[in-house]
């Protein structure tokens, strides 16, 4: 018994002792022992993460403000400075961790000629120095912040001239700045390259465009946007931090990447490159420089359990696709590679430590891919598969694979997703009832709104907060004008955003609740990204496409229409059909009969698009002609002109002013929740 007692009385002094030298310090998160049972697994006494990101510093910014044209604040490096010591009661301890790496922000040396602007965004930029100028690689989300990134690197290492962009992939974090860097005039006349993969510019379109209404209001939530920076609100997004605001753009390639084994060289660097489509993005490159060892991994690799499918919305990704381009990896480069840097995150040195990272990366995605089916083939449907996966230690305690980001159980759901699609095959979900109509049959059936609070008060001290937030779900969505029910829904997202080890769960949590209690205004859309430049870039096809979404068919009434539309500095041609409230077009093709043709160059085009210019300005100016039925384009305008609800109800009955029972109306602040 006595030696027991020593044995235990060592592993007391010994635990002490390493959370003492840990930036995290373990004891004092005896609240957080019921957020996750591997959290008391992880080491957080290990520093080798902060030794890492930290290695290679040169500089920062010596004003951590970063302006736009109009004097707004679009990124201030200065956000995440109370982001100091340990972990405070309202953040899940590992998350803090990674929040408190990637807050680091500068300029950093990977190794002599590669180099890395990292915290200044979402993502990382690099330059890769050739004999005579920069390679520029992943130019951030907006060009006032890449301009900034570009101005610290030539500060510190000496302007040169930039030889090529690459863009790694299809998401607006890693080309939406570009124009801050160089611009399309540039590139014609001074012969830089802009390397991106196959299908990249169609699917930054199809992505950030089409669907860009939903995924920005549902991106507000997953990046905590509207929430305060500060130990209660927003501290990260697991991969990044904050996402810049802003002017985004983007530029055509001029060298396509589309299959793998590809080499280009530029100024002098030979870059081997791997086309790895519809994994982390519909359209992506990774690629190897022989001159300096070392793998640009992109996205595919990264210091965090990605997403398998992102909260903000998207097409769900291949996980076994995903685990196999990194297989690809290691076979291709592995006997050689010394540096492995990414698009977030900090580098990696030495091939032991990178094989050990891309090995487990893979791993983890594989797993979550093959147990998935293997659950699914055995009967267990989504949310079943989703509670049961659990991870083996050798992939759930390294760091590089926490959830910060993606989870296994949200991932685990998307491969569901992947194969089988929204259904899982029980007659009762085929045609479900709407949720605010569910939601009253539901309050209803468990005896009312009063019944209901008493009873989730009690599960509320048993700490079952998700099933409080499913019940109080039902209650806010049948009865919207219930303060009560508001409160107590907001506290359990309160709890739940604590507990969570991913930035986007914490973020979506707390927003919701955030939103419970403040409702949203217009004042949120202060300073947003704009995305009318990439608009702008878009084929006519493209443009009428999102034309056909934009469509209030309400105003169509039973309006038959055929548009010529003739764009003749670009010599372009379009047809536009509406019918039947459907919007067709034709590209190249002219109608024989059409109800009206309209002549304008495309820059005129541009101009309304980028809001520099107005219909009625254009028509005075001469600008636009019209043959035939004026009367019916300016109604075609107007219907594809009502733009849509930026704020659109989340955690709320999604109709503006819907009444309740009683008559009481949904607004609790009296706000103007317009299109602003």
């Amino acid at each position: 018994m006595k030696a027991l007692s020593v044995i235990f009385l060592y592993i007391v002094i010994l635990w002490i002792a390493m959370s003492s030298c840990s930036p995290l310090h373990h004891s004092d998160y005896g609240p957080h022992q019921y957020i996750d049972s591997s959290l008391q697994s992880l080491l957080l006494s290990d520093t080798t993460d902060f030794v890492l990101a930290r290695k290679g510093f040169i500089a920062t910014r010596e004003d951590p403000l970063i302006l736009n044209a109009s004097g707004q604040v679009i990124m201030d490096l200065g956000w995440f400075d109370f982001m100091k010591g340990p972990a405070p009661l309202e953040v899940h301890p590992s998350l803090w961790r990674q929040g408190q790496l990637n807050s680091m922000h500068g300029l950093y040396e990977v190794t002599d000629g590669i180099y890395q602007v990292r915290g200044f965004d979402l993502a990382n930029m690099t330059v890769i120095a050739t004999r005579s100028g920069w390679i520029v690689v992943d130019p951030l989300t907006t060009s006032e912040v890449a301009r900034a990134a570009m101005d610290l690197v030539d500060h510190h290492l000496g302007a040169r001239p930039v030889k090529a962009v690459i863009f790694t992939h299809s998401h607006i974090d890693h080309f939406g700045g570009v124009k801050g860097i160089v611009n399309e005039e540039q590139v014609k006349t001074q012969n830089i390259e802009v390397i991106a993969p196959e299908g990249f510019y169609e699917s930054a379109i199809s992505e950030n465009i089409l669907a860009g209404n939903a995924m920005l209001r549902r991106a507000m939530y997953m990046f905590g946007s509207l929430l305060p920076k500060n130990n209660s609100g927003f501290v990260g997004s697991g991969l990044g931090q904050a996402v810049s605001l802003g002017t985004a753009g983007i530029l055509q390639p001029t060298i396509t990447i589309d299959r793998t084994g590809q080499r280009v060289t530029i100024d002098g660097i030979e870059m081997i490159f791997q086309n790895t489509p519809d994994a982390e993005a519909p359209a992506e490159l990774m690629f190897y420089m022989p001159l300096y060892n070392a793998f640009c991994q992109a996205e595919e690799i990264n210091h965090t359990l990605h997403n398998l499918y992102t909260l903000r919305g998207a097409q769900v990704r291949n996980g076994l696709k995903w685990s196999k381009y990194i297989d690809e990896s290691i076979r291709m480069f592995g006997q050689d590679v010394n540096i492995s840097f990414g698009s977030h995150h900090w580098p990696t040195w030495g091939k032991e430590a990178i094989l050990d990272l891309w090995t487990r990366q893979r791993d983890i995605y594989r797993y979550i891919h093959d147990e998935t089916l293997h659950l699914a083939n055995n009967g267990y449907n989504m949310t079943e598969i989703a509670e049961q996966i659990t991870l083996p230690p050798s992939l759930d305690l390294f760091f590089a694979n926490r959830g910060y980001y993606g989870t296994v159980n949200h991932n685990a759901k998307a491969q569901y997703q992947l194969y089988f699609g929204w259904f899982d095959g029980n007659p009762a979900h085929l045609h479900a009832l709407p949720e605010v109509e569910a939601s009253k049959k539901y309050v209803a059936y468990m005896g009312g709104a009063a019944r209901i609070l008493g009873r989730v008060r009690e599960d509320m001290e048993k700490g079952e907060h998700r099933w409080v937030a499913m019940i109080l779900n039902h209650l806010v969505m049948a009865y919207p004008e219930n303060e009560e029910a508001q409160q107590l829904l907001a506290e359990t997202y309160d709890v739940l955003g604590s507990r969570s080890e991913s930035g986007p769960w914490r973020n979506f949590y707390l927003t919701g609740a955030q939103e419970l209690r403040q409702g949203a205004s217009v004042k949120h859309l202060a300073g947003r990204s704009d995305n009318n430049q990439i608009i702008a870039s878009m084929s006519l096809e493209d443009f009428y496409d999102l034309m056909a979404i934009r469509l209030d068919r309400e105003l169509t009434g039973d309006s038959s229409y055929i548009f010529n539309m003739i764009y003749p500095d670009t010599d372009e041609q379009i047809t536009v059909l509406l019918v039947n409230r459907v919007l067709h077009n034709r590209p190249d093709v002219l109608s024989a009969n059409p109800t009206a043709t309209v002549t304008m160059e495309r820059t005129s085009l541009n101009d309304l698009i980028t809001q520099k210019t107005t219909i009625q300005h254009l028509m005075q100016s001469g600008m636009i002609k019209i043959e035939g039925n004026a009367q019916a384009y300016f109604h075609f305008l107007q219907m594809v002109s009502v733009p849509f609800d930026p704020l659109f109800k989340i955690v709320e009955p999604p109709s503006s002013g819907v009444e309740s029972d009683n008559g009481g109306e949904t607004h609790r602040d009296g706000e103007d929740v317009g299109h602003g």
